[in-house]
């Protein structure tokens, strides 16, 4: 019997058990046709069925009307960090950004190459360890749009609310905690995710996309990067990623017999407040890297007394079945990532881990 492992990788990273089966299963005769989907023409009437049950599931557990387009993309959210820029910018007028941590930042970067970008706000000035309330925050009715990014990966905040800003676009990486919980989808002009974190595996990027705001765009944006391409090519402008798209139908097909969104939301919650709770109740032997009111549900980030423990955390833990606890490269310590598919066991059992170790070396 083979040894139970929880994967706390941040992306690519842990998919629901039930769907890696589903899916090695139909691998190399999908559902009958005697061949693999991977072998199949995108075009086919096979792979059509796909990927209109992939965008079926992601409208019904967002509340998308017909006002948006959903779309699957390649190039990550990286090529959407230059994308809305260049399809929604407009000349003369500024594009308002929330520096919140090292995504919104790369953001910020590849904004700055079309325009003005002012910050509405700096969370690099705490090190990224607080949000705080965005309503708070001050925003030019007269600009492009807004930008935010809804979880911070590596530092571990993830907002909570979002600000309102009107008739001004808001725009979302939700990269990291899309479907999670539930969000007002009207409230946004654009949200784009990588899949490789809580819908599928890497290679495809969701995009839904609000269709009135495709007039914006200029005629000399290579075709490829118009989201208007795709939207008048049901994401068939090129040959799309489909067995990815596939990992998605089935996702989104488990995330609605958890409950939808709302059933996500409670089991996040319940995981993330067991993972916090083992943390500040440890006397200060593992210490929270965020201020509590902007903790994420998704990426919960701690230090321990030193970096040699902390090494010796991370390396004890794989040898117990707990891999990818190291924290990212560019701030070190510990990050357990706990996206919608791990489950309460794998939380529980590092909790318990957590405690083992403390006694053993505190």
């Amino acid at each position: 019997m083979e040894k139970k492992i929880f994967n706390f990788h941040p992306g690519p990273a842990i998919l629901p058990h039930e769907v890696m089966l589903k899916a090695q299963a139909e691998f190399a005769n999908f559902r009958g046709i005697g061949y693999g989907l991977m072998e199949e023409s995108h075009r086919s009437p096979v792979f059509m069925d796909v990927i209109k049950q992939a965008e079926t599931n992601i409208r019904e557990l967002m509340g998308i009307s017909d006002n948006y387009a959903v779309l699957f993309l390649q190039g990550g959210a990286s090529l959407q960090f230059a994308m809305v820029p260049m399809n929604i910018g407009i000349p003369g007028k500024p594009m308002l950004y929330a520096d919140t941590g090292y995504w919104a930042s790369r953001a910020i970067k590849e904004a700055k190459l079309f325009g003005d970008v002012k910050l509405v706000y700096e969370g690099k000035k705490s090190n990224y360890s607080h949000i705080g309330d965005p309503h708070d925050w001050s925003f030019d009715p007269d600009a492009a749009y807004a930008f935010v990014c809804s979880n911070n990966t590596i530092y571990g905040s993830q907002y909570h609310f979002f600000p309102e800003t009107g008739a001004l676009p808001l725009v979302a990486d939700m990269s990291s905690d899309i479907m999670s919980r539930p969000v007002d989808m009207n409230k946004f002009a654009i949200i784009f995710a990588g899949a490789q974190k809580n819908l599928g595996p890497s290679g495809v990027t969701l995009a839904i996309v609000r269709k009135d705001l495709m007039a914006r765009c200029p005629a000399n944006i290579p075709t490829m990067l118009k989201y208007s391409t795709h939207i008048e090519n049901d994401s068939m402008y090129n040959t799309p990623p489909t067995f990815g798209i596939y990992i998605i139908a089935l996702v989104t097909e488990w995330i609605k017999e958890q409950g939808g969104l709302e059933g996500m939301n409670r089991l996040n919650t319940a995981k993330s407040n067991a993972l916090y709770n083992a943390i500040d109740n440890s006397a200060g032997y593992f210490r929270g890297t965020v201020d509590p009111g902007d903790r994420s549900k998704m990426n919960v980030t701690f230090r321990l007394p030193s970096e040699e423990l902390e090494g010796k955390f991370c390396k004890e833990a794989t040898a117990a079945s707990l891999i990818g606890l190291k924290g990212h490269r560019a701030v070190g310590g510990v990050r357990a990532s706990i996206y919608n598919a791990m489950p309460l066991e794998g939380v529980e059992r590092l909790v318990d881990f957590m405690h083992s170790f403390q006694a053993a070396n505190g």
